[in-house]
């Protein structure tokens, strides 16, 4: 038996609670993961509350780092005594011990810590397939990037700055305005007393960027687009303040713009293209343009403490539960 986070109707925080549970052999093609570091994101809430649909009851999420405990036949490039992280698979990650698909692991480098490496697998890889595929930056960029202090943006800023692209990053407080600049973030725009698009036009002269990255959604749509040159490009990449809707006459009218809302689980596949999305982002952090580690820590027992604090805005960086 081992211990896991369960949720039996969508709701808030209170749904989820520490269970029981039987954790088997691995069949054909899986492994028996012991988790050391589970990460806690933002999707994570939109499983829980039912904004992404989900069969219940359930475990809950997607991202950690642990040691392989057993593979079952078929399984030939991950071993016993791996360390791997993964971010696919079926929900299940806030758990002691799990039963998972061996093709969605992957292997850590011996020079990155389990707890580096809990911060890197959802957050580093998204912050990949953002910058170089869904709007693929070369250098001498402008971009604007909202959050830029969460556990994506922290990461966000030190590859911008690795690339030589000046980030402009939207932050709620001035403490976390401090360490978007310490992680690499140019110049940064205090959303509770500063006014973004204005803010945008005066650092860029007026020409505005050609590339917004905005996972917070409704509340920053209107200062978004109007933060963008002709033809530029908003990258939907979340929703944390609710849906993005857009009539696409408005696009055309704020300069024939383009709008595109990706989803990691077309970017990585296949395996292949998944391991080398991971060399890259691993050589950053080996060659030191890239540090990460949590910020805040809490038992697995206390998930939903985690979530409150992840809602409430009150955390700076990578989240993690500790099983």
């Amino acid at each position: 038996m081992s211990k896991a986070i369960r949720f039996h109707e969508t709701g808030g925080a209170d749904v989820l609670k520490l269970e029981h549970v039987e954790v088997g052999e691995p069949g054909p093609g899986q492994a028996r993961v012991r988790h050391s570091l589970i990460a806690v994101n933002f999707i994570d809430i939109y499983f829980r509350t039912g904004r992404y649909p989900l069969a219940l009851p359930n475990g809950l999420g997607s991202d950690a780092v642990g040691v392989v405990e057993a593979v079952g036949p078929g399984v030939t490039d991950i071993r016993v005594g791996d360390r791997v992280g993964y971010l696919l698979g079926p929900q299940g990650a806030y758990s002691q011990v799990r039963v998972m698909p061996a093709d969605v692991l992957i292997p850590l480098p011996d020079g990155i810590s389990d707890s580096t490496a809990a911060t890197l697998m959802m957050k580093g890889m998204t912050a990949q397939y953002l910058f170089r595929q869904v709007y693929p930056l070369k250098g001498g960029e402008t971009i604007l990037y909202h959050a830029a202090a969460g556990g994506v943006g922290l990461i966000a800023c030190q590859w911008a700055r690795a690339m030589g692209v000046t980030m402009i990053g939207t932050v709620s407080t001035d403490e976390k305005a401090a360490v978007a600049k310490a992680n690499g973030c140019t110049h940064t725009i205090v959303t509770s007393r500063e006014n973004i698009a204005q803010r945008v036009r005066e650092i860029t002269d007026g020409k505005g960027v050609p590339v917004v990255y905005d996972s917070v959604g409704k509340d920053t749509l209107e200062a978004s687009l109007d933060c963008l040159q002709p033809r530029g490009t908003l990258v939907s990449n979340g929703t944390s303040s609710g849906a993005v809707v857009v009539d696409s006459q408005v696009l055309a009218a704020k300069g024939s713009l383009w709008l595109t809302r990706p989803a990691m689980v077309h970017y990585i596949h296949p395996r292949p293209h998944m391991l080398s999305m991971a060399d890259e982002l691993f050589g950053h952090v080996l060659a030191g343009r890239i540090v990460s580690e949590p910020q805040q820590s809490f038992a697995l027992a206390d998930a939903a403490d985690a979530h409150r604090a992840l809602e409430g805005r009150k955390t700076t960086g990578a989240t993690v539960l500790v099983p």
